[in-house]
């Protein structure tokens, strides 16, 4: 992974939306082209068990994401890609990768970020399910981080604050309500 100097971005797609953990100086609602948020990801740790795995979000290809940049002072920079690897690679699921996303803020920046994409050949890449198999799955989750309906509820509650509906994920909610 390329190593930027100065400040870090990093783009949230999920749970990093609306519980980063770790400190920022700013955040932006941000656009990320080429890849789509998918619940795609068999979670065996954070919102599940290997016996029964819950569904969690990854960014997989084609199309465009909305989310949220958040902007990491330089001096706290390495802390926060350790914290995010401990977070996000437990089972090594998905690539941590750089990718350029534009902030919707007047004047339309566009910054490299660290992001987290799905490794489609990693075992726990669950592809595209039906509604009705995600449903399931989301309802049977609970691992270290909690509850996978709280999981799904509160990242539409995170699109909602930016603005934008995600349909499929809007439907899963309304189900899980």
């Amino acid at each position: 992974m390329e190593q930027q100097s100065g400040d870090l971005w990093v783009f949230g797609y999920g749970s990093l939306m609306w519980r980063p953990g770790f400190d920022f100086v700013e955040r932006w609602p941000a656009r990320l082209i080429g890849l789509h948020r998918s619940l795609c990801v068999y979670s065996h740790h954070h919102r599940g068990t290997p016996e029964k795995p819950g569904l969690v979000l990854g960014l997989d290809r084609g199309g465009a994401c909305r989310g949220m940049a958040f902007r990491v002072e330089a001096a706290t920079a390495g802390a926060t890609i350790a914290y995010l690897r401990e977070r996000e690679q437990v089972t090594s699921v998905y690539i941590e990768a750089w990718r350029n996303v534009t902030l919707e803020r007047p004047d339309g920046a566009r910054v490299r970020a660290l992001t987290y994409l799905v490794d489609r050949g990693h075992p726990q890449y669950a592809g595209r399910l039906d509604r009705e198999r995600q449903l399931h799955m989301v309802r049977q989750g609970h691992g270290h981080s909690g509850a996978n309906p709280d999981y799904v509820v509160n990242t539409v509650k995170a699109i909602e604050d930016l603005g934008f509906r995600d349909a499929d994920l809007h439907w899963l909610a309304a189900q899980l309500r």
